[in-house]
């Protein structure tokens, strides 16, 4: 492992449990190294190796699209584990280029070491809950390595599954979840007779595997069904819609095995089902329109989701922390908002590139405010480094400060609204989903 992978995966350790509310890892391999090539999906760009280096136990080299390897950036590279991959529009030979990569991932496994790769490709705009058809290249790589080493060691194969609440927004969750590796030496004999193949079948084994690790939805017209039945229960991995007392895990098995029913019906031919996922459509496009939260609405049943104590509390006891936020955070986060938005137009951009430029723009702002405090106001050098660290710890609380303002406000706004009409028509459409879907 190099210094810097090490590094950084102390140091997004500490940003990721600020960024994200919680998240789990499912089926972790407890082993630095095992020779394996991970497949995952690739939901959310840059963000998605960063949290698979940090939530797993692996120490893996990322295969990354070669465009974004820029001479002067070659070395922060190298030293993050990171390995290019060429593609045919980026106007390269592709098959020498690509061939210096494969030599670097053959050594790399024959010593022991783990490679990461996107099997999608690239990431969609629009978040989705689903699978992209999965490239070849991974399973045509770990083959390539078995031939090129003779076979001599155990080469590996393992699904990934990184599945987000909401991928871009802070305060959200996700659940990384592990298939069962496949050992590429098993198929030796039949490769050696014909390798297409079993390229093709380890192909669908290995696709069958990534779908199990996610809440998968085969048909993307039921996509919004799925997110809007989740809403509605209030049990399932929407951001915005459901009930914190659940844990994560019983949130994403719930959501799983919600999207495998939906994937064993025929929405066109079964009537009920079809009125159903129309309607609940309806119900949300008109709360869309009306700028209203379907909380709003669950609120009028269960009280205490207009409880305010907590945001008085915060308000109350935690400004002068959240004062220090401001003056070290503020700044620094409206030039990386204006520039990441400005920069990068595909909003799947936003998130990563915030919280990476934020941890260096923040970092360079900082440093001469923490040399003139500690010189003159603290008494030991050390006591600056302290502070130094607990910066980010206070831009975090700065940002609950103004979301739990914004919750007062709106928590105090709940009570004069009249939703009588969303009440009685979300009453219908739990009675509904109680009937048509058991498993919800």
């Amino acid at each position: 492992m190099r210094p810097f992978y090490l590094l950084l995966k102390f140091t997004l350790n500490y940003s990721f449990r600020l960024f994200y509310k919680r998240f789990i890892t499912i089926n972790g391999k407890k082993e630095l190294y095992g020779s394996t090539i991970y497949v995952s999906n690739h939901a959310n760009s840059f963000m998605d190796p960063m949290l698979i280096g940090l939530a797993n136990w692996p120490i893996v080299h990322f295969m990354v699209r070669s465009d974004v390897f820029k001479w002067w950036l070659k070395p922060v590279y190298w030293a993050a584990h990171m390995l290019p991959i060429y593609r045919q529009q980026d106007g390269v030979d592709t098959i020498e280029k690509n061939q210096d990569s494969f030599d670097i991932v053959n050594r790399h496994l024959s010593k022991g070491r783990n490679i990461l790769i996107f099997g999608e490709g690239f990431t969609d705009d629009t978040p989705i809950r689903g699978l992209k058809p999965i490239k070849k290249g991974a399973v045509r790589m770990g083959f390539a390595a078995l031939v090129a080493t003779n076979w001599e060691k155990n080469f590996y194969i393992c699904a990934l599954g990184v599945n987000y609440t909401d991928r871009n927004k802070i305060g959200s969750e996700f659940v990384l979840v592990n298939g069962d590796k496949i050992c590429l030496n098993d198929y030796k004999e039949a490769f050696l007779l014909q390798p297409n193949k079993v390229i093709n079948e380890v192909m669908k084994r290995l696709e069958s595997e990534m779908q199990a690790c996610l809440v998968y939805v085969k048909d993307p017209k039921n996509y919004s069904f799925l997110e809007n039945v989740m809403q509605i229960t209030r049990k399932g991995m929407n951001h915005e819609n459901h009930d914190p007392s659940i844990p994560l895990l019983k949130r994403w098995e719930y959501s799983r095995d919600l999207a495998l029913w939906i994937n064993a019906q025929d929405l066109e031919e079964n009537t009920e089902l079809a009125s159903l996922k129309k309607d609940l459509e309806s119900y949300f496009n008109l709360q869309k329109r009306m700028k209203l939260q379907d909380r709003f609405v669950v609120a009028q049943s269960q009280p205490a989701l207009k409880n305010r104590t907590k945001e008085f509390a915060i308000l109350a006891l935690l400004w002068p922390l959240a004062l220090v936020g401001i003056i070290h955070g503020l700044l620094p986060y409206l030039l990386v908002k204006k520039f990441a938005e400005k920069t990068f137009r595909r909003k799947v951009f936003w998130g990563s590139v915030k919280m990476m430029l934020g941890k260096l723009v923040g970092t360079i702002y900082n440093i001469p405010i923490i040399i003139v405090v500690t010189h003159y106001f603290l008494p030991y050098q050390w006591m600056g480094i302290v502070y130094f660290l607990i910066i980010p710890f206070t831009c975090w609380i700065a940002w609950h400060y103004v979301i739990a303002f914004k919750e007062f406000r709106i928590k105090g706004a709940m009570n004069k609204m009249d939703v009588s009409k969303f009440t009685e028509r979300r009453e219908e459409l739990v009675k509904r989903i109680e009937n048509l879907i058991p498993v919800a």
